[in-house]
């Protein structure tokens, strides 16, 4: 199977100057906790609700500070025709639970996350490999 036939294609793109505010607005009503931050049609980093009350709210930063100031840079990304066993590989090395997923362009078309991996293959064992390895301390 592969990652485009489970990846979600609902996701909002934003902007670096988008405030923590809006961020988790957006976040709550789309029931998402991952958003892409773009400008000028490149890929610059993404947030995620982690990265507001870590980042932001623990470091003192308000709802009126901007995503810019908590994203994380480096995106980590698979492929639209990656396999989904690829994606979940790359999710232990990096140990997270959502990636960016690139069309040949290079281009964002959808995020593919742990929650869709277990949800669509139910492959208990390959979804507790992600989540131990996610669990270790970096």
């Amino acid at each position: 199977m592969l990652v485009r036939d489970i990846m979600t294609t609902k996701f909002q793109l934003v902007a670096p100057d988008t405030s923590l505010g809006e961020a988790a607005k957006l976040m709550r009503d789309g029931d998402f906790g991952y958003l892409p931050v773009g400008e000028d049609d490149r890929l610059k980093g993404a947030v995620t609700d982690r990265d507001i009350v870590i980042r932001g709210l623990a470091e003192g930063r308000g709802p009126n500070a901007t995503v810019a100031e908590v994203l994380s840079e480096q995106i980590v990304y698979c492929f639209e025709d990656d396999e989904i066993n690829e994606a979940a590989d790359i999710m232990k090395l990096e140990q997270i639970r959502r990636l960016a997923v690139l069309n040949s362009d290079k281009r964002l078309v959808g995020i593919i996350s742990l929650g869709d991996i277990a949800r669509i293959t139910e492959d208990k064992r390959l979804t507790g490999d992600i989540e131990t390895q996610v669990a270790q301390p970096n």
